[in-house]
C-alpha cells in the first residue's frame, strides 16, 4: 500500500508566485486547498491556492 498524502505547492493569486508548499492526505481531503497566506512578493496576506 502506498503512501496516503502528497506534497501540493500554493500559489498567490495575486502575483501567482510561488511560496509555499505543504503536505495534504489524499483520503480526507478531495478538493483544492485555498488559505489566506501572507505573500512576501506583494506584502500582504492574500488568498492562495493549491496547484496541480
Amino acid at each position: 500500500m502506498g503512501s496516503n498524502s502528497r506534497k501540493i505547492i500554493l500559489v498567490c493569486e495575486d502575483c501567482l508566485s510561488r511560496n509555499y508548499s505543504l503536505t495534504k492526505s489524499t483520503l480526507t481531503q478531495k478538493e483544492r486547498l485555498q488559505i489566506k497566506k501572507f505573500c512576501t512578493t506583494c506584502n500582504a496576506h492574500t488568498l492562495h491556492k493549491e496547484t496541480r
